[in-house]
């Protein structure tokens, strides 16, 4: 689609979520592997929002993911009336979302003038990214969260991903199980580790929260000139979820050393520092509404994180490379080891994990 007829197209969007002022310009944004998103500035009064076309593809049921986010933004939005909130526009029938006859799904959302991070090495940062996820889960403690759509059933049920990873073992249908029997091995000797969080989940001992479910640090927007978070955002997954889960991604992405697709396994490990960083700001900010036993399953999460994503990662390799993009032969085998060595060393700080996690929840609670 040409530039004019982009131009038309946002000025028609613009119109049916009711925008005020006068359509002045429009960037694309290009970060961003999956939604096609335009920053597109108003004059008279100035200001700028975020349009964005939602890959239908990608997400089938968009409108389940938009009843989702208007429940949770909204309800941030009123326990926060003071603060500047994450929100979407509505058309005039109450919908914060168009569908448009051809076929297409567009939202609208307020920009921030703000700072994002693809990753940090300080940990001050990641202390403030800690704190915004932290913030969510507080925000979001009094709401139900039976009320929202489980938009991706068993995403991280662990013990139900283990299962099909064994069946697709027990295939082999791509013939490539015999060079990756090491990984298979460590992941079967951690299959009762990973699949203790489900467990406790299914017995009643840990309770269903709100969770983001994809808390990498460029989830969160900062303030530029104090580096304090501003709003969290990329909501699609947000659905029923445990907090440790939430809480263990981050790290897992945040606090690793090494590029999650790191060949040379030599520079892959948990930096203690960077882990800290990011559990002072989260436990904080959370622990008045964490129970004992959320705060005893913290570290786990990371481990767990690690060694799912890390049999996903495999899974996808010995089924023939069908779900996760990759850019070369062998790219998900790669990721798999990166990830699988990252959870034997988080296993041997596990000690000093779950210390740093009591330490700070002792500070506030």
């Amino acid at each position: 689609m040409n530039d004019a007829n982009v131009l038309n197209e946002l000025i028609e969007v613009g119109k049916a979520f009711r925008l005020e002022g006068e359509f002045d310009s429009f960037t694309l944004i290009t970060h961003g592997n999956i939604n096609t998103t335009y920053r597109v500035v108003y004059k008279k009064p100035d200001k700028s929002y975020i349009f964005q076309k939602v890959n239908t593809y990608v997400f089938h049921e968009p409108k389940l993911i938009m009843q989702n986010i208007d429940l949770v933004t909204e309800h941030i939005r009123k326990k926060n009336p003071n603060n500047k909130c994450l929100h979407f526009h509505h058309t005039s029938d109450g919908s914060n979302f168009l569908f448009t006859e051809e076929g297409k799904f567009w939202r609208v959302s307020n920009d921030f003038d703000s700072l994002t991070y693809q990753g940090s090495s300080d940990p001050a940062v990641l202390r403030q990214a800690g704190r915004a996820f932290g913030e969510f889960q507080l925000s979001l403690s009094d709401f139900d969260a039976s009320l929202l759509h489980d938009t991706i059933p068993n995403f991280h049920n662990t013990k139900k991903r283990l299962e099909g990873f064994f069946a697709n073992v027990e295939k082999d249908e791509y013939g490539r199980v015999a060079e990756v029997k090491d990984e298979i091995d460590f992941i079967r000797a951690h299959r009762e580790t990973a699949s203790h969080l489900t467990e406790l989940f299914e017995s009643g001992k840990i309770p269903a929260r709100v969770t983001h479910n994809d808390t990498k640090i460029n989830n969160v927007l900062f303030n530029k000139e104090t580096g304090e978070p501003l709003a969290v955002i990329d909501l699609d997954t947000v659905m029923p979820g445990l907090a440790s889960h939430d809480f263990g991604d981050a790290v897992r992405f945040a606090a690793n050393t090494a590029a999650e697709d790191e060949k040379d396994l030599s520079k892959v490990s948990l930096d203690l520092d960077l882990y800290r960083g990011f559990a002072e700001g989260f436990i904080s900010a959370a622990a008045p509404i964490l129970t004992d036993a959320e705060l005893e399953t913290m570290a786990l999460g990371a481990l767990t994180i690690a060694i799912e994503l890390g049999m996903r990662f495999l899974d996808d390799y010995i089924t023939g490379d069908k779900y996760f993009t990759t850019h070369y032969e062998g790219h998900n085998l790669v990721r798999a080891r990166c990830q699988l060595t990252l959870a034997a060393d988080m296993e041997k700080k596990m000690d000093q994990m779950n210390a740093i996690v009591h330490e700070t929840a002792a500070k506030v609670r």
